[in-house]
């Protein structure tokens, strides 16, 4: 698991030994941190687990509801969360959130179906918070957009392992 540490994996191990063990708390777990600010990826042990025989239904339900979950805690932080938390706590630099606004400007909320994105999905959630979009129609484009990821990526898994 060395390749996929970091700091603050490394304390969450520490404290709670029940992350190491592969199943669908942890992928919960880590689905909801990887569609925080926090880098992580799921999309890893979801493949592991595939590969040990899991339930590819339950491990869809599993990490897409983690991974809508985060999403959804952006989407609160963004919301009422002020500048304060953006700028300093969560650090977002002026050039992630303008990036966000453009996508935005450009493709307004549908832009959130690529919620998913690495590097751009985290500030448009934050972002869709920020302009106080409704929150049923974020939460449908999100669910939407993470669903299907989990879902290519398990059938590319299933497909391709045997």
């Amino acid at each position: 698991m060395n390749c996929f540490d970091n700091g603050f994996l490394t304390s969450l191990l520490v404290h709670f030994p029940w992350l190491q063990q592969n199943g669908y708390p942890t992928l919960f777990v880590i689905s909801f941190l990887a569609s925080t600010l926090i880098p992580v990826g799921s999309e890893w042990l979801l493949v592991l687990m595939l590969l040990n025989g899991y339930d590819p239904l339950a491990i869809l339900f599993t990490a897409s509801s983690g991974n809508i979950l985060g999403a959804s805690a952006n989407w609160l932080v963004g919301r009422y969360g002020g500048e304060f938390l953006l700028g300093r706590v969560f650090k977002i630099s002026d050039s992630q959130r303008k990036n966000a606004e453009d996508w935005y400007g450009r493709y307004g909320m549908l832009s959130l179906l690529l919620s998913w994105l690495p590097m751009v999905g985290d500030p448009l959630t934050l972002v869709g918070g920020m302009l106080k979009l409704r929150f049923w129609m974020f939460f449908l484009l999100v669910a939407f957009g993470k669903v299907v990821r989990y879902a290519v990526v398990i059938w590319l898994t299933l497909r391709f392992t045997g």
